[in-house]
């Protein structure tokens, strides 16, 4: 198990140098001058250059992308933004818990909506309820994150005025953002509840447990529910990945202070530090997610388990299965 672990935890390195040089070396040969942008039109060119030389961009194309690097992975530094002069890494400090917050408990929202009603659907199939169901999750997928945030601003937030239409003053800010995080999601999960448990209760196993006079509940929840774990786990990775990352447009619509709002003042300002640091944070949540995921892979499936399980543990297991049989 430590070994599954530790080989995850190794591929995290080159990815997120990877990932480094790639958004680094967009941002520097995107067209404009950042200093520019912040001396405005009347400058000299001693300014110019005193500018250039304050905001580190004096070096070449491998001088800058080195020391970058070097800052990041060994000292936390991501350089300070262009235009506030504030460390990148404060910011992101005081703006990644609302992200976090809002991308957790948008999953939790979609497993305790989506889950459900996928194992319903799938054990009430081709019912009125079961149409109904795919049909509405098959709405909501179609409609984009954006379009359903700005419906339900201008609903709920313009004409009922039941909650805040922008920012997070109150608890009743929350509702809104993690409601359209999580309604794409919901209707994925269902979806993939819906048919994998489809696939499952149609195997002989399940079969049989109803056959020796289980209940109903006991089948699905033993034997049916822990079979369709993994697949279910992999969406559940895949859509905090997706909330995280893909949240950034709905955060900024209801304007909160997170790192959408952060990711998009930078971009627009040609804050380059900022956008580099916010992809590279964004990139190593993605990666303890994949971790975390596949750690979950070990324990619902024990084949993994035993995949990378030690010389002596194997054959310790292989003496237990041997000394079973002989004594059946």
């Amino acid at each position: 198990m430590i070994r599954y672990i530790l080989g995850r935890l190794i591929w995290v390195i080159p990815v997120m140098i990877g990932v480094t040089i790639i958004v680094f070396s967009i941002t520097y040969l995107t067209p404009g001058d950042p200093v520019q942008s912040i001396l405005g039109v009347n400058y000299t060119q001693e300014a110019y250059d005193a500018k250039k030389i304050e905001l580190g961009l004096d070096g070449s194309y491998l001088t800058q992308l080195t020391r970058y690097i070097w800052k990041a992975f060994t000292q936390f530094d991501f350089g300070t933004s262009f235009q506030t002069r504030i460390p990148i890494a404060v910011e992101i400090s005081n703006r990644l818990p609302i992200s976090i917050r809002i991308s957790i408990s948008g999953l939790l929202l979609m497993v305790a909506i989506g889950l459900p009603l996928g194992m319903i659907s799938a054990l009430k199939q081709y019912s009125v309820l079961d149409t109904t169901l795919t049909g509405l999750a098959l709405l909501l997928a179609a409609i984009p994150g954006f379009v359903l945030a700005l419906l339900a601003l201008i609903l709920f937030g313009v004409v009922l005025r039941w909650l805040p239409i922008a920012g997070i003053r109150s608890w009743q800010g929350w509702i809104l953002p993690i409601a359209c995080s999580a309604v794409g999601g919901i209707a994925v999960y269902l979806r993939m509840a819906r048919t994998t448990m489809l696939e499952v209760i149609r195997q002989d196993y399940i079969r049989t447990a109803r056959a020796k006079g289980q209940a109903e509940g006991v089948v699905i929840r033993k034997h049916a529910l822990k079979n369709c774990l993994i697949p279910l786990v992999t969406v559940f990775g895949g859509m905090l990945t997706m909330m995280f990352s893909g949240s950034i447009i709905i955060k900024t619509i209801f304007a909160l202070p997170g790192m959408g709002m952060y990711m998009m003042s930078g971009i627009v300002a040609r804050d380059y530090p900022v956008i580099n640091g916010v992809v590279l944070m964004i990139s190593f949540m993605v990666c303890v997610i994949n971790i975390l995921v596949d750690i979950l892979y070990a324990f619902i499936d024990p084949r993994i388990r035993a995949h990378y399980q030690s010389k002596k543990q194997k054959e310790a297991v292989t003496r237990l299965l041997q000394a079973g049989e002989e004594a059946s």
